[in-house]
């Protein structure tokens, strides 16, 4: 079975920023996440949805 989760770390390495950034956007609440207790985990069906809408988001603005 293929895990459908990432974490902070594994996140920052898949989009390419550094760790802090991940979890300053949790913080904020600019990335899309859940916390399982003291975890916090992201879906990767989510970020690249999330990423695909910023790409729109950012192309459409130019």
């Amino acid at each position: 079975m293929q895990r459908k989760t990432l974490t902070a770390q594994e996140v920052a390495e898949y989009i390419g920023v550094h760790v802090d950034t991940i979890y300053t956007m949790v913080r904020q609440k600019e990335i899309p996440h859940v916390r399982v207790r003291r975890r916090i985990l992201f879906s990767i069906e989510t970020i690249d949805a999330w990423m695909r809408d910023l790409e729109e988001k950012s192309f459409n603005a130019i």
